[in-house]
């Protein structure tokens, strides 16, 4: 059986699929208000926050739309680095909302004091970034630019943290971060298909205001709900049931614990990249945690390399996304990956690399 280390999805633990398997239980009864509950206070920590999680049945993309919808009264500035983020600007824009954008090359970081000279011209009250821009490997400077965007009253910041949401320390109250979501695929190491997200009060405000905002991902509807430890519409059951494991793994580990082992395995594959003459696509002092995206050489034959590792070992990576499919490479580390696991994903590219 195939071991994936793509950037999402990512391999899911035999037993979470065990506790993914429970008898189905009624959306609507205590039984799944207890379910809901039990995994509020891990995600809370997780997030660093004291507002409760919403758990959304859907991509991470159904709740970045609907951050757009919910919030943007007036025009909205989308901070651009590589294929997410810049499709969170098309969906802006085909959603009717007035949008700018700050774009720099992918495989660059976005600067806070270009977003402060973007900010001072006016006129926006919403701001979107990815923390994790996965497409390339860069992880921006979250606190840098929330400080920023805070600076300017009445301007709220929406973050996508689907691949570094508990693989690093993501501080929403402490960041003054508005809305807050990650998909389970990543590092939570679940199968697709529900977003956690958390919404500020300020958030929350915004909203009811909002006259077109509709019903699934109505950001006040999930405020109700929430307060009764349950969802607007029906919820991925057996989702929770894998997550109130997850929650219960990363308790018994610890966050710090857990923060620190992404950071290590991250460094096993820097190392064995440095090893092979594989430059990071990521600027120094910005590569993500959780995953790398290393530029391919010209005399490489990352096709060839890719296919072969699979062939031989039954490990996935990934040959590049987007515009930069086929000139770059990128390899996971997140979820329950650990020292063990890693190291026998390296032999098997020194293997595949040596022959």
């Amino acid at each position: 059986m195939s071991k994936l280390y793509i950037p999402g999805p990512i391999n899911v633990s035999p037993e979470t699929f065990a506790a993914m398997s429970r008898p189905m239980i009624g959306h609507r009864g205590s039984e799944f208000e207890v379910l809901y509950a039990s995994v509020q206070p891990m995600l809370k920590e997780l997030a660093g926050t004291t507002r409760p999680a919403y758990l959304s049945t859907s991509s991470a993309w159904g709740v970045m739309e609907a951050s757009l919808r919910n919030l943007c009264a007036k025009k909205v500035l989308n901070l651009c680095c590589g294929a997410f983020s810049d499709k969170w600007y098309d969906v802006a824009r085909s959603s009717g909302l007035a949008a700018e954008k700050i774009q720099v090359e992918w495989g660059e970081a976005i600067c806070p004091e270009t977003v402060r000279a973007k900010l001072e011209e006016g006129g926006f009250d919403l701001v979107t970034l990815i923390h994790n821009e996965t497409s390339t490997g860069v992880m921006n400077d979250l606190a840098g630019i929330a400080k920023v965007v805070k600076s300017f009253p009445g301007v709220l910041l929406v973050v996508d943290s689907v691949s570094s949401f508990s693989a690093v320390p993501v501080n929403m109250d402490e960041l003054g971060i508005d809305v807050l979501l990650a998909g389970v695929q990543k590092a939570l190491a679940l199968p697709p298909g529900m977003t956690v997200f958390f919404c500020s009060e300020a958030a929350l405000e915004r909203a009811k205001a909002q006259p077109n905002r509709g019903y699934y991902f109505d950001f006040i509807e999930f405020a109700k709900n929430a307060e009764k430890n349950n969802t607007p519409s029906t919820p991925a059951i057996s989702l929770i049931f894998g997550l109130q494991h997850i929650m219960e793994n990363v308790a018994a580990e610890g966050v710090a614990n857990r923060y620190a082992r992404h950071k290590a395995n991250n460094a096993m594959i820097h190392a064995w990249g440095d090893r092979h003459g594989f430059p990071n696509f990521a600027p120094a002092g910005n590569e993500s945690v959780s995953l790398t995206c290393f530029k391919k050489p010209d005399d490489f034959d990352q096709s060839a390399f890719i296919k072969e590792l699979k062939a031989r070992h039954g490990f996935i990576i990934n040959g590049g996304y987007g515009k930069i499919k086929g000139l770059t490479f990128r390899i996971s580390n997140m979820g329950n990956e650990n020292a063990a696991t890693l190291q026998a994903l390296i032999d098997a590219m020194d293997d595949v690399l040596g022959s």
